[in-house]
């Protein structure tokens, strides 16, 4: 939802500008955590824009804000003010939509807004839990060091997400083939070996009848087939995209064999080092589960979280609700509960962090070299058990021309 407001800043001069956040209460806080004094607030009706289509067609890529995080910080160790540095940056920017979005911004900072501020008006470039850790920056005065540590983060982030999309590319690139190559076997080449048969004459031997009476009722009710596996998977598709459906599918990823672990450990991974993120700018337990809570991909995990945070509100601490939750290991359980007694969370999570990191990389490792030779053996049986079916069928019928 966008908001549009009008406040005081600091020095006492009236801004305005607008927010895209979840709800009015949301926009307050934020407006009061960059020291603000809201005089008007109220939502923002948007229809299609050009912005919007923009962004679609434009996506800003991770590596992009990523590179933008560590230039500005490197700027502003130079001395270079804030707005200057983001000139500097809006000019060597490729991205159109990437660079209008820094234009903007620019323009808010003129206007008297603060970086936060402005940032949190693209939300889907710059999520919540990145405009709250400037936020942190810019009043401890350490902006510099939250954006060399937030392209850290996000750094971690795409690299365990790319290692399970190269886990997954070539099991389903190798499945593609192999259904082609399947689908060619049974719309060319059986019903030749079928028509040389039946001139032939002679009976053929159960397997190969089996085999090419699949190949015919294939061929004639082929598209039907695929017209069913579409609406099939258009429905699955649709019922992912309600709550039930998504948390069933978020459920799902973690539990299905093999990947599943790995799946859970990216999840923990990514949650610690939300946690030691935010604990480390100062950020209270109180704000930060709220963040890691919407940052978190994964509905399970975001249920555990939200139901961690209520009973951390009742004053029972962070590690004994998170032990209540089968999704918590015990590793990061007890390592959360040394990290609250002896006052080094962050330190804690991070090795948590390290700890699964270096799991999931093995098993991702183990994973890829398990499936590669599986894969190569079921198509080899599959191949070869068509194969073997149609010479057989042509000895057995050469047998009884003999």
């Amino acid at each position: 939802m966008v908001y549009q407001y009008v406040a005081h800043n600091i020095n006492g001069d009236v801004v305005k500008g607008r927010l895209s956040v979840t709800s009015e209460e949301a926009a307050l806080d934020l407006l009061s955590c960059s020291g603000y004094q809201v005089v008007s607030l109220k939502p923002l009706n948007q229809f299609l824009k050009m912005d919007n289509l923009l962004t679609r067609l434009l996506p800003v890529k991770p590596t992009e804000i990523i590179l933008f995080y560590r230039q500005l910080a490197l700027l502003l160790e130079s001395g270079i003010d804030i707005v200057s540095a983001l000139e500097l940056l809006q000019v060597q920017m490729l991205n159109r939509n990437f660079r209008n979005v820094l234009g903007k911004i620019i323009s808010d900072l003129r206007s008297g807004n603060q970086l936060s501020v402005s940032l949190s008006n693209h939300p889907k470039i710059f999520a919540p839990l990145y405009y709250r850790l400037v936020s942190v920056g810019e009043q401890s005065g350490n902006l510099e060091i939250i954006l060399r540590q937030m392209a850290d983060y996000m750094e971690k982030e795409m690299v365990a997400a790319k290692n399970i999309k190269n886990a997954l590319r070539y099991p389903i690139v190798v499945s593609i083939v192999a259904f082609l190559v399947i689908g060619v076997l049974v719309t060319f080449v059986l019903p030749s070996f079928a028509s040389l048969y039946s001139s032939l004459g002679g009976e053929l031997p159960l397997l190969t009848q089996i085999l090419i009476g699949s190949g015919e009722k294939l061929q004639s009710y082929g598209i039907h087939i695929l017209l069913a596996m579409f609406i099939a998977f258009g429905l699955v598709f649709t019922y992912i995209k309600t709550p039930d459906g998504r948390y069933k599918w978020d459920k799902l990823a973690l539990r299905v064999p093999l990947l599943g672990r790995v799946n859970h450990l990216k999840e923990l991974i990514m949650c610690c080092q939300s946690l030691s993120l935010l604990y480390r700018a100062g950020l209270p337990l109180t704000e930060i589960m709220p963040l890691v809570t919407q940052s978190s991909g994964n509905k399970v995990m975001a249920k555990a979280l939200m139901s961690v945070q209520q009973d951390m509100l009742k004053g029972e601490g962070l590690s004994r609700p998170m032990a209540r939750h089968q999704i918590f290991l015990p590793m990061m359980v007890q390592m959360v509960k040394v990290g609250e007694e002896t006052g080094n969370l962050d330190t804690t999570l991070t090795a948590v962090a390290q700890s699964y990191e270096t799991e999931a990389e093995d098993r991702t490792r183990s994973l890829i070299g398990f499936i590669q030779p599986a894969l190569t053996i079921i198509i080899a049986l599959v191949v070869g058990f068509i194969a073997l079916s149609m010479v057989s069928a042509m000895y057995s019928i050469y047998g009884q021309m003999a």
